[in-house]
Order: structure tokens, then sequence, then C-alpha cells
């Protein structure tokens, strides 16, 4: 009798990943998007400035428990099962999200309402950091050796269609009610209903097999033969720096133009809250349908002329594409467009890029713990340094350090070898991913 793995379909697959994957982003995103409806609700110092600034410092205090996360769900899924992680993850997170979407304003109970949103998205930090990892793993043990690329761009496309359905969201209320409203109870409506879409994709992924690699990996290690999941990741010194290096700079930019650019647009630039949000809605629209052609791509001419082609172009794009936004809605619209194409080429196949790495034993928390660490440093701090450099008169100093990470992950990328078609389910060539490439 093949394993459950084995006869779960395709479909099933797909679903169980990229609905519970789609929330996820959703529910961590929506706090980037209503940051100006935010800072006013739950800081309300009179100053504008100062209440957006604190309220994208609690945005990078999310990012503090992802590491966290990455170690906790990881070891879940790397001893207990993918599948059970992911149920887990998906579960805080929505969670947090009904949490920020049902707390009295500052208003209301003063000091403690930015206490309780601090909590809340550190919940949402610890799941979405376990999230990442053990939906990667779960996709590529899944995933044809041959389509693995095209496969891993699944995380990102629905991911991408979870933050679209946020930024959509903020378009609409924007548009049918008014700045009163909005501020009022509008902002809620987000938060709220992904607490409630949590429970169905908690069903979802409650129905979901686990992977045959991993079963068969558990099967054949007693688990007293198991040393502590420190010690195995700490092992792979040169994976962990690795993903770090890969990192640093697409999260940086990713965060910048993906996730960030409608609100700063709103707040720095000028731009009205409509025409941001509906830029923002049909550049991710735009990044959505270039994924799988990139993945396709790295499976055909491999993952590394991808990895150099998208991380070379975002650090010299970066300074002209911010030049081109102006004040206008439409040209942030063709900036944000422009930068998620090229991003895309990262976004796409990172998740297979990662799984490859390791072996199956820590796959999940090995990349996990790394990779939170860079995005919570580098990513979660993103949309603050790029106000702050702003509000200081020197906005050009973060497109520099932004540049700068980017040639780290360049660098990075020419130092490692190619992953490409790497069979998961044996650990055989693992030597070769533990040295630079020659």
């Amino acid at each position: 009798m093949s394993a459950p793995g084995a006869t779960q379909s395709k479909a099933r697959t797909i679903v169980g990943i990229g609905v519970g994957n789609a929330l996820e982003w959703y529910d961590w995103n929506i706090y980037a998007t209503f940051t100006a409806y935010l800072a006013a609700q739950f800081f309300h110092s009179g100053d504008t400035t100062s209440d957006v600034l604190k309220t994208l410092a609690v945005f990078a205090v999310g990012f503090v428990a992802r590491p966290f996360g990455g170690f906790v769900f990881g070891w879940v899924a790397d001893r207990r099962g993918r599948q059970l992680s992911m149920m887990l993850a998906v579960g805080l997170a929505a969670a947090g999200s009904l949490v920020i979407g049902l707390t009295p304003t500052y208003e209301t109970i003063g000091v403690l309402a930015p206490v309780v949103l601090v909590v809340a998205r550190l919940a949402q930090g610890l799941a979405h950091g376990g999230e990442l990892p053990a939906a990667q793993t779960y996709l590529s043990e899944m995933a044809p050796r041959e389509k693995r690329g095209l496969w891993s761009s699944l995380i990102y496309f629905s991911g991408t269609c979870g933050i679209i359905v946020g930024t959509l969201m903020g378009a609409v209320l924007a548009t049918v009610l008014t700045k009163d409203e909005m501020a009022a109870y509008g902002w809620r409506i987000p938060f709220v209903l992904g607490g409630v879409f949590g429970l169905f994709a908690l069903w979802i992924r409650s129905r979901m097999h686990e992977t045959d690699t991993y079963t068969a990996a558990a099967a054949a290690i007693a688990p007293v033969e198991r040393p502590a999941l420190w010690r195995q990741i700490a092992g792979h010194r040169i994976l962990l720096l690795r993903v770090i290096g890969l990192t640093m700079g697409a999260t940086v930019i990713y965060y910048v133009w993906a996730v960030a650019a409608p609100s700063f647009a709103i707040t720095n630039r000028g731009i009205d809250a409509r025409g941001a949000l509906w830029a923002g809605v049909v550049a991710q629209v735009i990044f959505v349908a270039v994924l799988p052609l990139w993945g396709m791509l790295s499976d055909r001419i491999g993952r590394r002329p991808v990895l150099l082609i998208a991380c070379a172009a975002m650090g010299l794009l970066l300074i002209p594409l911010n030049a081109m936004i102006g004040n206008s809605a439409v040209m942030l619209a063709v900036a944000m467009s422009i930068a998620l194409i090229i991003i895309g080429g990262f976004s796409s196949i990172g998740p297979a890029v990662y799984a490859e790495m390791f072996p199956t034993s820590i796959r999940a928390a090995g990349l996990g713990v790394p990779y939170s660490i860079a995005v919570a440093l580098f990513g979660g701090t993103a949309p603050y340094l790029q106000a702050w450099f702003a509000s200081i008169g020197a906005p050009g100093a973060f497109y520099w350090y932004a540049i700068g990470l980017a040639v780290i992950s360049v660098v990075t990328v020419v130092l490692m070898p190619e992953t490409k078609g790497r069979d998961l389910s044996s650990d055989d060539h693992l030597e070769l991913l533990d040295r630079p490439a020659r």
C-alpha cells in the first residue's frame, strides 16, 4: 500500500498550501497596508509622523518573533510533521489578526491599546516565522523534481494573492467609506475577516497528508537516535550563512516595493490613499502573473542564473524606480510593477532553492531560523528605516543601504553551487552544498 502522501492529489496539495499561505500573508501584511489608519487609532499623539513611525516600529517588532517561530514551528515540522506545523501556524496567525481587529483604540483604553497591538503582532510573527519554512518544505517535497521551480512559485503566488486581497480591500473601503468611517470602524474589517477565514484554512490543512519524504525519513530514524535539532543545524554553518546572504538584499527590496510602497506613498509623497492602494493592486497582479514564468525558467536554465539576474537588477534599478514615482499614483503603479517583475525572479524560486540546500531531518528549521533572522533584521526594519530617512531629509541614504545588501546577495549567489533537480529524499550530495562553488 502506498503512503498517504503518494495518494494525495495535486489539487489538494495546491489548495491546502495556497489557501493557508494566502491567509498567512494576508494577516501579516494588512498591517502595513493600513498603517496610516492604525497610527491614529493606537497612538494618537497628535503628530502624524511620530504616530506612523511608532506604528512601523511595531511592524518591525513583529519580526523579532519570527526567528523563534522558525525554530519552534521548524522543530514541529522536522520532528512531528510538516502538516501539523502548518495547521498550528495558520491558526495562530488568524488569532492575532482577530485580536487586532477587536482591540479598543488608544482613546478608549489608553496605553493598553498599543500593548495589545504589540502582543498580537508578536503572535503573528511566531506564526509567520513558522509558516514559510513548513509550507516551503512541504511543497518542495511534494513537487516533481523536474518542475520544482514552477511548484515553488506557488508560495509567493498564493501569498501575493493574500496581499492583493488585503490591498484591494483597503482600496475598496477607502473608496466607499468616508475618512471618518474608515477611522471609526472601516480599518477593523480586514482584520476581523482574517480571523474568520482562518477557521476555513485550518479545516483545509487538517485534511492534508504528510509528505512521503518526511514519512520515510522519520521511519528510518528512531527518536532516541536523533541529536538535538540545534546541534544538527549548527553543523551546517555555510548553509546558514548562505540563507542569510541570499535573503538580506531580497527581503529589504521586497518589503519596500511589495508591501510598504502604497503606505509610504500616502504618508511621504502626498499621493491620495485611493490612488496609491489601487496602484498596489495593479502591481501585485502583475507580480503574480510573472512568478510561474520565472519558476519555469529556473527549471530549464538553473537556479543560479535566475537569482543573479534578479538580485543584480534589483540593486541597479532601485534608485531610478524610486525617482520615477514623484507624486503620481500612475507612476507609482508603473514603478511598483517593474520592481515586482524583477523581484519575482528571486521570490518565485526562493522556496525551492532553500529546500534544496538542507537534509530532510532539518529542512524546515534549518532554513526557517536563518531566513527569519535575515527577514527580521533587514526586511522588518525596511519600512521604518525608509520612513525615518525620509523624515530627516536623507531618503537617498536608505537606497544606498538597500543596494549594499543587494550586492551581498549577488556575491552569495556567485559562490553557491547549482541545486536544480536535487533529489530531496537523498542527502548524498549534501557535502557539495556545504562548501562554496568552484
